[in-house]
């Protein structure tokens, strides 16, 4: 295991999915709802892959700065990383997919590509994920 720098703790609360989270900190405070596609009351509350969604995205994005830097490679202003993770029946339980989409506008996207793929293999939840779920990543520049 590595050294820790950091260590986040979350805890759910109620009914699961349609229970509670918080982190010890106290910034995170939401009420969780199964989403209606998967037959819950779905409405206001987020849910896990919602989580997931926002903190892969927002760590895929750091990373990607971080390999743009090392490249010196200015990533240009309104650069983003969107995530989605779905979840679906997979054997006799459940599993995850995820697309991760950087858009880099106004770079060449041979360089674009390259840096998402780097950016792919640092990232802490590319290599968490890796041979577990199916992660797709793409580069779009306009």
């Amino acid at each position: 295991m590595v050294e820790a720098l950091y260590t986040a703790v979350a805890t759910s609360r109620g009914d699961g999915r349609n229970g509670e989270v918080t982190s010890s900190d106290g910034v995170i405070d939401e009420k969780l709802a199964i989403p209606k596609e998967m037959g819950g009351p779905g409405g206001l509350h987020t849910n896990p892959e919602q989580l997931f969604a926002a903190g892969y995205s927002a760590c895929f994005h750091s990373a990607l700065q971080a390999v743009a830097r090392q490249a010196k490679v200015q990533l240009p202003d309104g650069a983003t990383v969107t995530a989605e993770v779905g979840i679906g029946k997979d054997g006799p339980g459940f599993g995850l997919a995820v697309k991760l989409e950087a858009t880099l506008p106004g770079l060449e996207a041979g360089q674009a590509n390259e840096l998402v793929a780097q950016a792919h293999q640092v990232c802490p939840y590319s290599r968490a994920t890796r041979g577990n779920i199916e992660v797709e990543v793409t580069a779009k520049t306009a």
